[in-house]
């Protein structure tokens, strides 16, 4: 536990006062906020819209095991197959098995967090397995040996001139290519693999459980090419991703749109439903979908936190968390950042070596505000911490500080003994924790009951 608090405090102090880290990130993000209002304005009434979606994925997630047994039905009937991995390394051996039985030596891959949170690429490269990130932004990242910044913008931390320097050294480009002549060298890096490629992974943006199907909104067209390519297509989704029905897509896809890129639409949608069919010319021969756990059933069984499986991933709590905005991706050292990872992380890893991350937030409400579908994010934060509370898993100082300050709370003879000098001596140099990361407390020279009595006294009207 001490590792994760300290590397989080290391890497967040660091960043925090890293002024161009804040201004390109604030400048992304900027373009981020100037676009999203654009976006809903395609629907007349957008809170409504949000509404509908919780409550659609409401209906999903409290017929979770319905929807997806009906999911692996309808998948099987066109000749998918699904897998059912209940850890990360159940999900890793399954796919180990189908690189190994095609012989594969090269595979593309399309933008996937949960792959990210299997460290798939990780654990191809010890099998021998060449593994290509196709969207742009992934590859500048594997390029950079980097894990994705964000869940939608995985190079958002990098400006223009960062990626020229890290292709002049990686790919031996000239230094200064403009993003148009960097996006067209990507490119021509990047055709080459898809024809090379024996096995294509995808991630899932939504199971659609009444076709069996899977579908996926992208921007860059390279998720189309992973699965379209190569013989084999392998889908990794968390079961949380599950939706009813196709019908559903009109709502969801739009919704994911505006509030993950602040489009109508993103540029490609796809639904696939199995491998080649039979008269067809194009797909793959073989379909796999693995469906992972890896924690989600302790959100399930959790009647508050189970609202946080509602979540599309559209990142739109990163861009407006104002912790995020100055710390950035890479201080939460986990898959998901910002106040969702920090909602679901410790309930996927573990409470008490992840805890610390439910505090990093000012509980100023704003991830709930911009939910696209309505999670209480700022709730679930403050619930984590109950939780924490709750299991005992601060340490000793902590809870002595924590009753001190209820017990003086409490009692008003308390709060009113000693001079301010001694109470700021007792928060900021007795209990250093406060004023590490803090600023120092102040109290002022007369507490409120004083100035309350004193005001009462000679007859100040209130």
């Amino acid at each position: 536990m001490a590792d994760n608090i300290g590397t989080f405090l290391a890497k967040s102090t660091v960043r925090a006062a890293d002024m161009e880290h804040r201004q390109k990130i604030n400048n992304n993000i900027g373009k981020y906020d100037a676009v999203v209002p654009q976006g809903k304005a395609q629907f007349q009434n957008v809170d409504l819209v949000r509404s509908r979606a919780k409550n659609i994925k409401w209906k999903a997630i409290e017929t979770l095991d319905q929807r997806l047994e009906e999911f692996e039905s309808q998948l099987n009937r066109r000749g998918g197959h699904v897998i059912w991995a209940q850890d990360a390394e159940e999900a890793l051996r399954a796919i180990g098995e189908i690189c190994r039985r095609h012989e594969c030596r090269t595979l593309v891959k399309s933008k996937s967090m949960v792959t990210e949170e299997i460290q798939l690429n990780a654990y191809l490269e010890e099998m021998g397995i060449e593994s290509v990130e196709t969207d742009l932004g992934e590859y500048i990242q594997q390029l950079d040996g980097e894990a994705p910044y964000h869940i939608v913008t995985p190079a958002m931390h990098k400006s223009k001139e960062d990626v020229a320097r890290l292709f002049a050294e990686k790919l031996h480009t000239p230094p200064d290519l403009s993003p148009e002549q960097l996006t067209l060298v990507a490119r021509e890096k990047l055709r080459a693999k898809y024809t090379e490629a024996q096995v294509g992974v995808t991630g899932a943006n939504f199971i659609l459980a009444d076709i069996g199907a899977v579908a996926i909104t992208e921007n860059e067209g390279n998720a189309r090419l992973s699965f379209s390519w190569p013989k084999v297509h392998i889908v990794v989704a968390g079961i949380e991703k599950v939706l009813p029905s196709v019908d559903d897509l009109p709502l969801f896809w739009p919704l994911l749109a505006t509030y993950g890129t602040g489009q109508k639409m993103t540029v490609y949608n796809s639904i696939i439903s199995g491998p080649r069919q039979p008269g067809e010319t194009d797909g793959p021969e073989e379909m796999h979908v693995i469906l992972l756990d890896n924690g989600r059933t302790n959100i399930l069984a959790d009647a508050k936190a189970r609202e946080s499986l509602y979540c599309i991933r559209c990142g739109a709590c990163l861009n407006a968390c104002p912790v995020y905005k100055n710390i950035g991706g890479h201080s939460y050292d986990t898959t998901y950042s910002g106040p969702i990872g920090s909602v679901i992380t410790p309930h996927l890893r573990g409470l008490g070596e992840w805890k610390h991350l439910s505090h990093a937030s000012s509980l100023c409400g704003n991830c709930t505000e911009v939910c696209a579908v309505k999670i209480n994010l700022h709730e679930l934060l403050l619930k984590n911490r109950h939780d924490a509370m709750e299991e005992g898993l601060q340490d000793h100082s902590e809870r002595i500080a924590w009753k001190i300050w209820r017990m003086a709370s409490q009692h008003r003879w308390m709060m009113n003994s000693g001079s301010a000098r001694l109470k700021n001596w007792m928060v900021n140099r007795l209990f250093k924790g406060w004023a590490t990361h803090r600023s120092e407390l102040e109290f002022p020279a007369k507490t409120f009951n004083q100035q309350w009595k004193e005001r009462r006294k000679s007859g100040v009207k209130s």
